[in-house]
């Protein structure tokens, strides 16, 4: 044919075994560089409260992977924590537990003086034990709403006010707060003010630890498959709450553990003082 130009064969192969050469080096390269990047939290150390079942103990364990020691925390369900650690331990990582009561100031003390005898200090804290209690205003008992209060409100301040105290400079503090601060739904107004005030709390103490490089933020989840939300919830309302979603589902802890891995990492530092929605969409 007119124009074509015959390449030897021998050159042929010659080009094409650079070629692959080529590229098994630049994989090798790639390979070496990822096995040399430190894990997110190496050498570094994370404080769960609420970890022994729920969001608390995917957290517990998602940072573990990611490299932190972890001191896990529980208020009664001791079996359920110690399980936590050893899921942990069984990974490959390290971690302790520690049961105490976050409303109760002197508890909340011992409980980072625990993770300090164990770690030697602690980088990141997340403020996730919380109960609930729903009813209408008319039939709010007053022992429910005061253990809310006790709990989600003041045992967060504890948790947080010992943070502001005691996390080093470059760390992450992180409250849990809800989305059912925007949904609103009946029944849930006690207990979305105790979450609202997760929102102020990491707002003004991000302003508070200015200069220390600390980022402090709520989280905020939606709808999550666990017990504080599935108990006393038919099939047929749960099903309703996830119909409500782009996703069609409701949340897995994983899911917020996820993107609170991702706000205690490296990438995650220039986002500080804010609430963080991680909900699906459903608001």
């Amino acid at each position: 044919m007119s124009g074509q130009t015959n390449i030897p064969r021998r050159a042929v192969l010659t080009a094409m075994a650079t070629a692959s050469a080529a590229l098994a080096a630049g994989a090798a390269r790639a390979q070496t560089t990822d096995q040399a990047r430190p894990t997110p939290g190496q050498g570094k150390v994370a404080l769960v409260t609420g970890s022994s079942r729920g969001i608390g103990a995917a957290t517990a364990k998602r940072l573990a992977r990611d490299g932190y020691a972890v001191t896990v925390n529980c208020e009664k369900n001791r079996d359920l924590a110690a399980g936590v650690v050893r899921d942990i331990e069984a990974a490959g990582g390290s971690a302790v537990w520690v049961q105490a009561d976050v409303s109760d100031p002197s508890a909340v003390l011992r409980l980072f003086e625990e993770n300090e005898r164990a770690f030697g200090g602690v980088d990141v804290v997340v403020s996730n034990a919380g109960i609930m209690r729903l009813a209408p205003f008319s039939n709010m008992a007053d022992a429910d709403f005061s253990r809310m209060v006790d709990v989600n409100q003041k045992g967060s301040f504890y948790v947080l006010r010992e943070a502001a105290r005691r996390v080093r400079d470059g760390g992450r503090i992180i409250a849990l707060s809800s989305s059912i601060t925007q949904l609103r739904s009946p029944t849930y107004g006690p207990y979305a003010a105790t979450k609202a005030a997760q929102d102020l709390f990491a707002n003004v103490l991000a302003k508070e630890l200015e200069g220390r490089m600390i980022s402090v933020n709520a989280m905020a989840p939606g709808v999550v498959n666990t017990t504080l939300f599935t108990d006393g919830k038919t099939p047929e309302q749960i099903a309703g709450f996830a119909a409500r979603t782009p996703h069609k589902r409701i949340g897995e802890p994983s899911d917020i553990a996820d993107v609170i891995a991702a706000l205690c990492s490296g990438d995650g530092a220039w986002i500080n003082g804010q609430t963080v929605f991680a909900n699906g969409g459903i608001v």
